[in-house]
């Protein structure tokens, strides 16, 4: 390897030390992150570049196919907010949250997937990619025969998925929607409609309809993870007021 080279590694590593926090986030990804700085990962960031010491900026990019690979690993930012817990892409953090999949409804209350009138409600799901059973409440709805009146919506558009179901329940163009909690918490407080966990069903016990969520950093990058560890840990307080104040359901 070159001297060169080995110059540009050790620029990129160090980064993160020269007084600034760098985050690569969406930058209209409402309730999580937003160009304006008011999503809830937006002020759990700015929580932890006070805690280290360090001025927070951020490169603003949408969470396609290879990001991980074009932002963390090109050394354009140090850290994704929000990713699983144990993400093989990067080196995560301690969890600073944990939170489900949940119904979200209006006037008829949907609260388990044994629900007999599942089949004849208009639910809508997230919907990240072509097939309607790509994510856990998709599956769950597929192996109780309830997929017929299901809508799916795609993850990419003009606006979040989970804004766009909560305003069709708030319509009434769908009775209800199965939603990852943190994206509908949000969205279903300011349009007055409930939310309640979605448990898997019994036979889909082993499909993880919950998540722990932490912060993701370059893979080796030890030292960045261990100081956000102990930032998240020192204004644990402060990241839970963040996540009331966004109305993001937690599990235990």
């Amino acid at each position: 390897m070159s001297l060169r080279c080995i110059s540009a590694l050790l620029l990129v590593a160090s980064t993160a030390w020269a007084g600034e926090l760098r985050v690569c986030a969406e930058p209209d990804n409402l309730p999580f992150s937003h160009v304006e700085r008011t999503g809830f990962e937006n002020h759990i960031a700015e929580l932890l570049a006070q805690e280290l010491g360090a001025e927070l900026v951020y490169s603003w990019q949408p969470q396609r196919r290879g990001f991980v690979r074009k932002t963390l690993g090109a050394g354009v930012c140090d850290l994704w907010m929000g990713v699983p817990a144990g993400d093989p892409r990067v080196l995560t953090t301690r969890a600073y949250y944990r939170s489900s999949y949940v119904f979200v409804y209006g006037k008829r209350a949907l609260r388990s997937f044994d629900d007999p009138q599942l089949a004849a409600l208009r639910i809508g799901v997230q919907l990240p990619g072509n097939d309607m059973a790509a994510t856990p409440a998709g599956y769950a709805l597929a192996a109780r025969g309830a997929i017929e009146k299901v809508v799916g919506f795609p993850v990419y558009g003009t606006l979040p998925a989970a804004q766009r179901i909560v305003a069709a329940i708030a319509s009434g163009a769908l009775d209800a929607g199965i939603v990852w909690g943190p994206a509908a918490g949000w969205f279903a407080e300011r349009a007055s409609l409930s939310v309640a966990p979605a448990p898997a069903p019994p036979e889909l016990r082993g499909m993880p309809f919950e998540f722990a969520i932490a912060i993701g950093v370059r893979r080796g990058e030890r030292d960045l993870r261990n100081r956000l560890d102990a930032a998240l840990a020192s204004r644990d307080d402060d990241v839970a007021r963040i996540l009331d104040q966004y109305a993001v359901p937690r599990s235990r």
